[in-house]
């Protein structure tokens, strides 16, 4: 059973339980001259083997959606060449969850090398000291750390040096069952619903007292700039304001006057002028749903416009669905850890690093700046 996976490129990463983790090539997806569209070996199982065996592999991440091949920029002669910094370690991973041997790492550069005869994949760290992270079911990455949710508690992983990664910190919970995140905050579901974990200091996790908006059904969540979406099950997908994260609050409920029945995954992208919501809605197949357009929204221009939902298609499945990927963050650059996503476009240019930008956002005490205490404007 496929219950986490993710799409980069001309490949397909899915974490499949007892099956463990498994990379498909699914470049022929659109092509109408071939049958076959999801290909777990295109050349012969002899020349590839592109599966990480584990007991029960939960969820499967890559630090970025974007084509990225780190060797690319490795050496001085190549770093001198186009001036930028090299990549952050862990872009050169994929990070599996597994809820009995908790985290596992595999290098997947030889899958973007142009070199077809060396797909061959292999464990390169497994971690759970002192089980830990027991029971892992979904991650989250942010730069180099990995948020874990467990069913007892969040785990947070330092994972700067990738093959020898450190406990940051843990936060107990409650049936934790997702987590996203975005900027300072992290966006969680658990058995009550939508909660909101202060991670401005990723060793130092605190849940924002009454942050929370209750759910009776939450799944997997997606948040997009000042709206969380939850795929909340039988109530459909829950759209929540997150303007203020610290007072998060039920924008909407759409089910599609009862065709949403049982929403287990959410993913927001936009096409052209408009957002759309995809949902996995187990037995109920994918339905899209409609977030903006110029007849719904006129003001559909804005950073974050309020969504207007409207379902749109529906796509019945043979089994239920249960999980989408996460779509190509086309436009993000750099990561939460100052580590380089894109090319910059200019000789030298480099994101912030993260003292840089933590001068934009903390004060001299290391806490966020509020208004009633930034300095007055000069003169």
């Amino acid at each position: 059973m496929a219950q986490c996976l993710q799409l980069r490129g001309e490949y397909l990463y899915v974490a499949e339980g007892d099956r463990g983790m498994r990379v498909y090539d699914v470049a022929s997806i659109a092509n109408k001259g071939v049958s076959q569209k999801i290909i777990s070996a295109p050349f012969s199982p002899m020349g590839q083997d592109t599966a990480i065996a584990s007991k029960n592999a939960t969820c499967v991440v890559l630090p970025t959606t974007q084509p990225v091949h780190p060797p690319r920029n490795e050496g001085e002669l190549m770093r001198v060449k186009n001036a930028e910094q090299p990549f952050a370690s862990i872009y050169n991973y994929a990070v599996i969850t597994d809820a009995e041997e908790g985290l596992i790492l595999t290098d997947v550069n030889t899958l973007a090398d142009g070199e077809f005869r060396n797909n061959f994949l292999e464990r390169a760290v497994t971690w759970n000291p002192g089980g830990v992270l027991k029971g892992a079911r979904h991650i989250a990455l942010g730069g180099n750390y990995a948020y874990v949710a467990t069913p007892t508690q969040l785990v947070i992983v330092d994972l700067k040096d990738p093959l020898h990664p450190e406990l940051a910190a843990t936060l107990p919970m409650t049936d934790l069952r997702s987590v996203a995140l975005q900027f300072r905050y992290l966006f969680a579901v658990d058995a009550a619903g939508l909660v909101v974990i202060d991670v401005t200091h990723p060793t130092q996790p605190k849940l924002v007292p009454k942050a929370r908006v209750p759910l009776a059904q939450g799944h997997k969540l997606f948040v997009a700039r000042t709206f969380a979406y939850v795929a909340a099950g039988a109530q459909g997908l829950a759209i929540v304001d997150v303007e203020r994260p610290e007072q998060p609050k039920l924008y909407a409920a759409f089910n599609g006057n009862g065709s949403i029945k049982d929403a287990r995954d959410v993913v927001v992208a936009t096409t052209n002028a408009s957002l759309f919501a995809y949902v996995a809605d187990g037995a109920g197949g994918l339905k899209v749903i409609q977030l903006t357009s110029p007849e719904s929204q006129p003001r559909l221009y804005g950073f974050s416009p309020d969504p207007q939902p409207e379902l749109i298609a529906t796509y019945p499945t043979s089994d239920p669905a249960l999980s989408l990927s996460r779509p190509l963050e086309r436009d993000r650059a750099v990561d939460e850890t100052g580590g380089q996503v894109a090319v910059f476009g200019r000789r030298g240019a480099r994101p912030f690093t993260v003292p840089e930008m933590q001068g934009l956002y903390l004060d001299s005490k290391g806490e966020p700046w509020f208004v009633e205490d930034a300095p007055a404007a000069s003169p």
